[in-house]
């Protein structure tokens, strides 16, 4: 299936949801009978034909996020008052994921990279937002349905109506061929284009929206100004960088790492975790000299390989991402360029060959955007995502955020397609420069110079005499070309020439930033899958988490109830929570296969078993398999692996296996 269709499909597969819920609305109402089943209707023909891998994939999608509601991972918020769409709140089991998620994400960022850790106000002044660009840059366009009231992107709907219009049997080429043009470049439209494109296209068929208009998520501040709510944290960085860099020892590079709440303004908001109004962004801003872009630890990355999109690749038809060595991507590559001149000489013709050699840029702008590249990919793997579901795809030039000079997505595939779950981004010196412009507060760093040079400056200069007695002056401006008469407290200006030994500069900003809602679907649909039982009359659900991930590390069973396996298991649960392990105990009068059961389904990696008063059994979920250890070792052999320090297959090395039928059920 191409692109188009799979646009088509999921638009229409989209509106089909929206009228499925306008209907059960109708019927939680006590609607008229005639009107609900008009309302009926609609969904019925709107229903695509569906291929058999997208049936497989939405089959999955629902068997996945059934389960986390049920397992209280994700559910709605608000769900006795039906919910609200965008909004999703994390249960116990959701919200220790994502504590651990961030935990990893501090280790491998903060921690490694000896980065400082901060927390701005959600809540922004516009004029924040103005000197930054979002407010002229991020404003979408919606167009209202007068009938239902509901709010949709003006682009979005263009789209759609493009596409489906070329799915038409007797469209021209020549049309198809504008209209593949639009679908291009509706992202570069201005409002005017949009709004009469859009135009164009709802007078052409049937419709019930009203005409586009800008929508920007804000609300009103009660102090002095008009405030949004935070789009991304960087801008707190930004305005606060002149504090970091003097804290820092005034020198550079150095990074500033944020986690927070942002707010976007889904006007459709839809695929669960994928599109909320609400989300956790994980930011770094890693400040740079802009001349000096290297990095001391890229040989650490370099040789690292994985699948990347490079833009030259996107823009030709059929291309898919290939695997490409990191070092090789951002490598300056030496071109010989041949130069033939024929020079006379004596009336007789020479060739001379001239060789010149040129540095060409590779498809990542420098080692710094190429290293959190690296960085990036590695953490995403250790957190469980499936290298061979994760790429990094180049932003096209129609793509790229008016702030940017170079960006790149780690994109994962999940039962939606490929996802944005981080930007990489070199955001240029743009951001530092238009806060120093809009606040009047220089927001630069020095560098001293090897040798003092000199420099033209211009000078002000109090003439208190004059002043004093006449009460005023008048005298030449050398940069307005003419005489000027001034009054008392007024000054003059000249040039005089001063040595300085150091300079002023902006730096430039690498900044990845981490959307942890999406990183976490994505992650939870790469962990999830089944197994028959040991009866084979039902799937068993597991989540495969990582030990790093998973929300509890160990459940504790012990086989029956007595006091001396109540007293094991004290023990063992004691000397965990001293670990900073967490677990759970599990007394249930259930069998142990049903307690295996139930904790491989929240993805806890082990289980003890006390079955006796000096040793217990540990359990891995992947492999079912067991090994014996004394009661005074398992709570450090559970912290080693739980850690990372130590893997099963160490474990499995190293200790009695122990073979059990339950462990199978």
């Amino acid at each position: 299936m191409d692109a188009p269709e799979q646009s088509f499909l999921r638009e229409k597969s989209l509106a089909v949801e929206d009228q499925e819920l306008a209907v059960g609305t109708l019927e939680d109402s006590h609607a008229a009978k005639p009107e609900t089943d008009a309302a009926i209707q609609l969904p019925n023909k709107s229903k695509p034909d569906k291929s058999a891998v997208e049936k497989d994939r939405e089959d999955f999608r629902e068997a996945v996020v059934k389960t986390l509601d049920r397992l209280l991972f994700v559910h709605k918020s608000f769900d006795i008052y039906r919910g609200v769409a965008g909004l999703y709140d994390f249960g116990p089991h959701g919200r220790t994921v994502e504590l651990n998620v961030l935990s990893l994400w501090r280790k491998c960022f903060v921690d490694e990279e000896d980065m400082m850790e901060v927390a701005c106000t959600a809540l922004t002044p516009e004029a924040v937002f103005n000197a930054s660009g979002h407010v002229k840059n991020f404003t979408d366009l919606m167009v209202k349905d007068e009938v239902d009231g509901a709010f949709h992107r003006a682009d979005h709907l263009v789209k759609s109506y493009c596409e489906n219009r070329k799915k038409d049997p007797t469209i021209s080429a020549e049309n198809a061929a504008e209209l593949d043009k639009v679908i291009a470049h509706v992202e570069d439209l201005s409002a005017e284009e949009l709004g009469g494109v859009w135009n164009h296209c709802s007078s052409h068929e049937e419709s019930t929206f009203s005409s586009s208009s800008p929508l920007q998520l804000d609300v009103s501040n009660f102090l002095w100004s008009k405030c949004y709510l935070r789009p991304e944290t960087a801008q707190g960085s930004f305005c606060n960088f002149k504090d970091y860099y003097n804290l820092n020892g005034r020198k550079l590079p150095f990074a500033v790492a944020q986690v927070g709440r942002v707010f976007r303004n889904e006007i459709s908001p839809r695929q669960g975790l994928l599109r909320t109004r609400e989300f956790t962004l994980a930011e770094i801003e890693h400040f740079v000299h802009p001349e000096h872009k290297s990095h001391s630890k890229f040989s650490d990355v370099a040789k690292l390989e994985f699948l990347m999109f490079p833009r030259e690749e996107q823009e030709k038809p059929g291309q898919f991402a290939k695997r490409l060595c990191l070092g090789e991507a951002v490598a300056k590559v030496s071109v010989f360029v041949i130069i033939f001149a024929y020079l006379l000489f004596d009336k007789k013709k020479k060739l001379i060959l001239i060789s010149t050699t040129e540095n060409v840029l590779g498809h990542v702008n420098s080692e710094t955007l190429g290293y959190f590249i690296g960085r990036v990919y590695l953490f995403l793997i250790r957190l469980g995502i499936d290298k061979e579901r994760l790429r990094f795809r180049h932003h096209l030039a129609n793509e790229m955020a008016h702030y940017a000079t170079d960006c790149w997505d780690a994109e994962i595939e999940c039962s939606y397609g490929w996802i944005e779950c981080v930007g990489i981004a070199d955001r240029s010196d743009y951001d530092l420069r238009a806060h120093s412009e809009k606040s009047g507060h220089a927001l630069v760093a020095q560098e001293k110079l090897a040798e003092p040079i000199e420099v033209e400056v211009l000078c002000l200069m109090v003439m208190k005499a004059n002043l004093e007695s006449k009460g005023e002056v008048e005298f030449y401006v050398c940069t307005l070309g003419k005489n000027v008469t001034i009054k008392k407290n007024m000054v003059s200006i000249s040039k005089k020439m001063d040595k300085v030994s150091t300079w002023d500069f902006t730096p430039v900003v690498i900044e990845p930033s981490f959307g942890i809602g999406r990183i976490m679907y994505c992650l939870f649909e790469h962990c999830y899958s089944t197994r028959p039982s040991k009866a084979g009359d039902e799937q068993l659900i597991v989540f495969r988490f990582s030990p790093l991930v998973a929300p509890i590390k160990c459940k504790i069973f012990p086989l029956v109830k007595n006091q001396q396996f109540e007293e094991a298991t004290k023990f063992i649960s004691k000397e965990l929570k001293s670990n900073g392990i967490k677990q759970d105990v599990d007394i249930t009068g259930t069998s142990i296969g049903k307690r295996y059961a139930r904790s491989d389904e929240i993805g806890v990696p082990f289980a003890i078993t006390v079955d006796s008063e000096t040793s217990v059994t540990i359990r891995e979920r992947d492999s079912k398999d067991q090994v014996r250890v004394s009661l005074k070792e398992a709570a450090s052999v559970v912290t080693s692996m739980a850690e990372e320090k130590m893997t099963w297959q160490d474990v499995w090395a190293s200790f009695p296996l122990h073979s059990s039928a339950a462990a199978d059920e």
